[in-house]
């Protein structure tokens, strides 16, 4: 493969090694760097993420995820009557964080198939369980409900920080509730308010999205479920000899162990995409209160009405 450069002459054609020399002296596995600081990474992560956070939104966070699905799952056909033995299921549960992410990359390379590539893997170290992983399930029964769980615990990390910012700005504003400042309307000079009463308009904006925050993750956040390929459950009628009560049943053992009380009524082969879209909208309105009292303490700090702290080594 040849890449072009332009050079004093015109245009070059430079080997992609001649390339890769210029600007690589040693090829990544032999420098003395950190591997992470070789490949590009998002600073919404490693400058500005929780280590929590990072973590529910990690590969290992999400492919364990699909491997204590599908434990949840075999336990669930076992209590039911399908023949599954003790001894599967705890083999299962021994290697839930044990993955093997390098011959899970060498699966889907074989596979072309992200799924069939772990069950692969995961059978790999669960010979005894190998039978049973995945029974009558689909893809997306792994993958949409990991989704809306990692989702799920995602709210339950940002509900009581969102909840702490709200009763320290509360007190921030009980506390300056009688110091004057000016307001402004069109960035022109208006009346009198205070410090607190500012506060407060920011206070308000956050409460209603932490009101936002609860129904979503109370009531829009359900569980896809154990429905099949289509949505039908049809695999699993099969599996349990067209016992539609068992198929019920087995909805609702799952749902319980993944911790949800409620899932989708009627699905397809996903879970309904417009949950993602009022999830997004959620998000982008808290965005928008954070935006509005950062714009707010930026334009009236440059006007010395409210300062920001500033460290002493700050720069």
């Amino acid at each position: 493969m040849e890449i072009k450069e332009i050079g004093d002459n015109g245009v070059e054609e430079v080997p992609t090694e001649r390339f890769r020399q210029r600007n690589n002296s040693r090829k990544i596995s032999e420098r003395p760097h950190y591997e992470q600081f070789d490949k590009y990474q998002s600073p919404l992560i490693a400058r500005y993420a929780s280590e929590e956070m990072a973590y529910n939104f990690s590969d290992r966070k999400k492919f364990s995820t699909w491997r204590q699905l599908w434990v949840w799952l075999a336990e669930a056909q076992q209590e039911l009557g399908i023949d599954i033995k003790d001894e599967q299921i705890s083999e299962m549960k021994k290697f839930i964080h044990k993955i093997d992410f390098d011959l899970a990359a060498q699966e889907e390379k074989l596979r072309k198939h992200d799924v069939m590539a772990h069950v692969a893997t995961f059978a790999k170290c669960c010979p005894k369980a190998a039978p049973i992983i995945h029974l009558g399930a689909t893809s997306c029964y792994v993958g949409d409900n990991a989704d809306l769980i990692i989702l799920r615990d995602g709210f339950d990390l940002l509900l009581p920080k969102l909840a702490r910012c709200i009763h320290r700005l509360s007190v921030f504003a009980k506390e300056h509730r009688a110091l004057p400042c000016l307001g402004f309307t069109h960035l022109q000079p208006a009346q009198l308010t205070t410090v607190g009463k500012r506060a407060c308009l920011w206070l308000q904006d956050l409460i209603l999205d932490i009101n936002n925050f609860h129904r979503a993750r109370n009531d829009l956040l359900r569980f896809r479920g154990v429905k099949g390929t289509t949505g039908t459950q049809s695999s699993f009628l099969e599996l349990f000899k067209g016992d539609a009560e068992k198929v019920e049943e087995l909805e609702l053992l799952v749902s319980s162990k993944a911790g949800f009380t409620h899932s989708y009524f009627v699905t397809g082969q996903t879970y309904p995409r417009k949950v993602d879209a009022e999830v997004l909208s959620i998000f982008s309105s808290l965005g928008a209160s954070v935006h509005k009292m950062c714009t707010d303490l930026r334009i009236l700090s440059s006007m010395k009405e409210i300062d920001e702290p500033f460290e002493v080594k700050q720069v």
